[in-house]
Parts: C-alpha cells; structure tokens; sequence
C-alpha cells in the first residue's frame, strides 16, 4: 500500500527487531547516528547500536538505549595500520524473558579491501532489557575483537563455517516475548554461504530456549520429512536447504569508494498467529552483470508462507523491480517484518526497510522506511 509510506527518519539500516515482554520493540541499527532529536544523542556514527522503538506506526516512537556498548563506524581510522571500518553488524535480535540476544556479523576483511565478505558471527547478551552486556562467556564489558584476535573457538559462535554458512543470521520472531512458541526451541535462520547458488540457499538450525549461548546445542535443519515434521543434526555438514530463492540478485563487488561485501537473501521471519502460519521476507539486490557491482537498479522483493518454520516454503508475491512508492530511484533492501505491527486479524502488517542511494561521492542516505502491507487470503 504505497499510501500508507511514511516519510523516512533517522540515519541508518538494516532495522531487524523483536519485540519484549514490556511491549516495546527493540531495533537494530547499522552504520548511521540514529534520531537527533532523542535524549541521549551523541551525533556519533555506529557500526551497530539498538534502539527501542514504542508504540505503533504512524505514532511510533524511538528511544536511545544508552547500555548499549560503543561501536563506533570509525570510518577513517587506522589502528596497528588497519582500518577499523565497519568491524561487527548487529542483524539477528530476540528479546526473551527480559534479556536479549543479539548476532552480530562480522566481515572476512576491513572494508575496501578485495575478496570481503561476512564469514562471522559474535553473540553478546543482556539478562536486564539492554542496561549491560556481555560477551558469550558470560564476560564484562563487551569486548569488540580487533581483525586479528578473532577466534572461532574463543569469542566467535560461527567462524569460517562450511562455504561461508552462518555468517548472516535471522532469528525467527514469534509474537511478545517469543509467546506463540509451543515447542520450546529459538529458530534462526541465514544464507548457505555468500556467493550466488549458495547465498540464495536458506539453512536454518534451532536450538532450546535456555542453551542459546552454547553451540553444542545447536540443531541443524536436514530435511522435511513426509508427516511434515522436520529431521535435524548436530552436524553442520549436513546441514539441508529449506527454501530456495531466484539466482542472479547476488553482487560480486563493490563500486562505491567504501569497499562492502556480498549482500543478499538475509530474511525476515514472524509467526502470524490470528492465520497461524509462518511469513518470510526476503530480498536480492540489484546486480549490474557485466561488473557484479551493487544497487544499480530496483532490488527483488519477495514473501513466502509456510505452515511450520522448516516450511514447506511457498513464494506468495513477487517484484522483479522493488520500487516503493514507483520511485524508479529506489533502492531499497533488508525488508523486515514488525513482529508487534500485524494487523488483529492477521491479515496486515507493517514492513520496514532501508534505501540505498549514492550522492555523488558521499556516503549514502539510510532511514528507517515503513508502509503497511496487505495479505491476501483468497
């Protein structure tokens, strides 16, 4: 519903959430400097913060978490004569029982060198609504490892896994306080690797309530099984696919004067519970063939449903040619579904998203983006 856009705010992206027992959502922002009319503005530029976002479109309101650690952008600094840009990304969020879990990716390389891509995951935590973190190990203050002092079995949850795998993370959102869940387990979800005919794979593994922070516990998704429950394993190896999106919406490079990444297909998942079924998100960028390079044309939108999270996933809309509003100039990416904005009924919600634009040589313009979406239930 294109009228329903409301006017962009803030400086940012990306923007997963997940909605907390006190009825706010928390938000994740990435590379801007959040609202600078809320209390506790600082103008810096973050890699990563998150914000709480109150009440309900177009009333929505934002609030500075001040707990949160500093994860400054840095965007032209150089220490022990690296580049410290964009060091870690916070994408996968899940508020649970007055603590929140947070992932945060972490890239191969500084950015603007040759061959990055993100082949990481660092987890931190707070047990009292976002006020402290810690590190996986239960350890305080956060620490944010330099490019060298990462380690897959020290301070890492995934590290240089199998073709990449992991290394975006989205965890599934199932109502206030992950409430409709009746099975116990957290389900999050991510591409198979970050090169195109891997990126566009979706894997998934799923992991009780109570052993988010140990790996051990963690179970891979296999296969569906014919009764449509799912098989799963231990081993990351034998990881499945569980839904498939189109090939070529994944860039190879980067032509913008910051250097980047591959980046696509990282979903958004919610529970809709008034239709009891699973609605995912999800997005590929627009590619340029002939140099692999980002954003240089509209994005592909599209939306899946299943009946359980493993799926089966079936693809109910798609746009070869995202353009919110029919600006040709958009160029939007990251749609996330609100868990706290569906409709009673079931049959709207609310979809955020970010837009890219280059101005000349400058950085480009992030906000937060929203516009209310329509479900079809014939």
């Amino acid at each position: 519903m294109d009228d329903t856009i409301i006017k962009p705010t803030g400086k940012g992206d990306n923007w997963h959430m997940t909605w907390a027992e006190d009825g706010s959502q928390y938000t994740s922002l990435c590379d801007g400097s959040g609202w600078d009319d809320l209390p506790g503005y600082t103008g810096k530029e973050y890699n990563s913060r998150v914000y709480i976002i109150n009440g309900d479109p177009p009333e929505h309101r934002f609030e500075f978490l001040p707990g949160f650690p500093e994860l400054e952008s840095k965007w032209n600094t150089v220490e022990n004569g690296q580049s410290m840009f964009s060091r870690y990304y916070g994408f996968g969020i899940l508020a649970l029982d007055g603590s929140i879990f947070h992932f945060m990716s972490t890239p191969k390389v500084p950015f603007g060198l040759e061959g990055n891509a993100f082949i990481g995951i660092k987890l931190i935590y707070s047990q009292d609504n976002g006020q402290t973190w810690k590190n996986q190990d239960g350890s305080y203050p956060v620490r944010w490892e330099e490019w060298g002092k990462r380690d897959s079995k020290k301070n890492m949850l995934f590290f240089y896994e199998p073709d990449g795998a992991f290394s975006l993370l989205t965890v599934l959102q199932m109502g206030k306080n992950y409430r409709f869940n009746k099975d116990g387990y957290i389900y999050i979800y991510a591409p198979n690797g970050y090169e195109d005919r891997k990126m566009n794979q979706l894997v998934m593994f799923r992991v009780k309530k109570d052993s988010i922070l140990n790996r051990a516990y963690y179970e891979y998704f296999v296969t569906c099984n014919p009764d449509g429950s799912a098989s799963w394993s231990s081993d990351i190896n034998k990881r499945g696919i569980v839904c498939t999106s189109p090939e070529g919406w994944v860039n190879w490079k980067i032509g913008h004067p910051y250097g980047g990444h591959p980046y696509a297909w990282h979903p958004s998942v919610v529970y809709n519970e008034p239709l009891d079924t699973y609605i995912m998100a999800n997005w590929g960028i627009g590619v340029k063939r002939s140099s692999g390079d980002w954003f240089t044309k509209p994005s592909y939108l599209g939306f899946w449903t299943a009946p359980k999270p493993w799926g089966p996933w079936t693809q109910v809309h798609e746009e070869i040619e995202w353009i919110p509003g029919g600006d040709r100039d958009a160029r939007a990416y990251q749609p996330q579904i609100s868990p706290k904005w569906i409709a009673e009924d079931g049959k709207s919600f609310w979809l955020v998203w970010t837009d890219f634009r280059l101005i000349g040589e400058e950085r480009p313009y992030y906000a937060f983006n929203c516009q209310k979406v329509l479900i079809n239930t014939r």
